[in-house]
C-alpha cells in the first residue's frame, strides 16, 4: 500500500513510463480507432458550424462568455489525447493506466466541455426546421422522460450506473477483448460524465444549486466507495492484467488504481461541491439583500 502511494502522483501526472522497466516491452504508439475518433470529430464540427451560425446572429453569440468557447476546445482536445495518446495503449497493460484515463475523461475532460455549453450551440448548427422539430420533441412525452435525465437525480443516476456497471469484471474483460467495447465504454464514461457536470455546473440557482450540491456529493460518496472496495479488495477484481507498472505486481496495480480513483477523483468532486454550496450561499445572500431593499 505504501508503494502504492509513492507511485499515485506519478501515475496521474504521466503513465508514459509505466513500461520503461521492461526492455523487452514495445514502446506504445499512438493510436487511431475510428470508433472513438468520429464522435470527437463529430462533436468539434458541429460546435464549430454552430458558432458560425450563431457569429451571424450577433445578439445570440452575446449570450455565451468569450471563454466558453475556448473551455469546450481544450475538453474536447484532451478527451482525444486520453484516447489516441500512447495511454490508450497502456490500459491493455496497467490497470492504473486504465484508471488515468477514466479520471481524465470523466473528471476534466467532461467539466471543460459541459461548460462549453455545447447543447445551446451545437442546437444552432441544425437548419431552423431541425431546431423546431427538436422544440416539438421537447414538448412531446418522450422530450418530459427525457427532461428527466437532465435533473440532478436524473444525472446521478446515469453516472452511478455507467461506473459501476463498466467497473464489473464481465463488463471491464469484455471491454479489453473487443475494440468497440471498448470505445462505447469511453464514450458511456464521457457521455455520463457530460451529463452530470452539465447539469451541476448550469441548473436554476438557489434551489436548484442545493439539489446540485446534494447530487455532487452523493456522486463523491458513490466512487468513493467504489474506489475503496478495489482499494483494499483482498482479491484481484480483473485477473487479466498480469502487472504493473513501476515494478509493482497486478495486485499492487489495483490498489493503486483505487487510489487514483480515490484521492484525486474524490477530492475533485468534493471541490465542486464545496464551490457549488459557496455558490448557493451567494444567492441567499444576494435574495436577502434584494428582500431588504423592497
Amino acid at each position: 500500500m505504501l508503494r502504492c502511494l509513492t507511485c499515485i502522483i506519478l501515475a496521474v501526472c504521466t503513465a508514459a513510463p509505466a513500461a520503461a522497466h521492461q526492455a523487452e516491452a514495445q514502446t506504445p504508439a499512438w493510436s487511431f480507432e475510428l470508433f472513438e475518433l468520429v464522435p470527437v470529430l463529430l462533436a468539434g464540427s458541429l460546435y464549430g458550424f454552430g458558432l458560425m451560425r450563431m457569429r451571424r446572429h450577433s445578439g445570440r453569440l452575446a449570450a455565451i462568455a468569450p471563454m466558453t468557447p475556448v473551455l469546450f476546445a481544450s475538453g474536447l482536445l484532451l478527451a482525444a489525447l486520453l484516447l489516441v495518446s500512447p495511454l490508450d495503449g497502456l490500459t491493455e497493460r496497467f490497470l492504473s493506466a486504465h484508471m488515468v484515463q477514466h479520471f481524465g475523461l470523466m473528471l476534466i475532460a467532461a467539466p471543460l466541455i459541459a461548460l462549453g455549453r455545447p447543447a445551446l450551440v451545437c442546437l444552432w448548427a441544425l437548419p431552423k426546421s431541425g431546431r423546431i422539430a427538436f422544440a416539438r420533441l421537447r414538448s412531446s412525452a418522450a422530450g418530459r422522460l427525457g427532461r428527466q435525465l437532465f435533473s440532478p437525480f436524473g444525472a446521478w443516476l446515469v453516472y452511478f450506473l455507467m461506473l459501476w456497471l463498466w467497473h464489473s469484471p464481465p463488463l471491464f474483460a469484455r471491454a479489453l477483448a473487443q475494440e468497440p467495447v471498448h470505445a462505447l465504454q469511453h464514450l458511456s464514461f464521457l457521455g455520463a460524465a457530460l451529463l452530470f457536470w452539465t447539469v451541476v455546473t448550469q441548473g436554476p440557482r438557489g434551489e436548484g444549486r442545493a439539489a446540485s450540491m446534494v447530487a455532487i456529493f452523493a456522486t463523491a460518496v458513490q466512487s468513493c466507495v467504489l474506489a475503496a472496495l478495489m482499494t483494499m479488495s483482498s482479491i484481484r477484481w480483473y485477473p487479466f492484467y498480469s502487472e504493473g507498472p513501476f515494478t509493482l505486481s497486478a495486485f499492487e496495480d489495483q490498489q493503486l488504481a483505487g487510489l487514483i480513483m480515490w484521492v484525486p477523483c474524490c477530492a475533485i468532486m468534493i471541490g465542486a461541491g464545496v464551490a457549488t454550496m459557496a455558490m448557493l450561499l451567494r444567492d441567499v445572500e444576494t435574495r436577502m439583500h434584494q428582500a431588504a431593499r423592497r
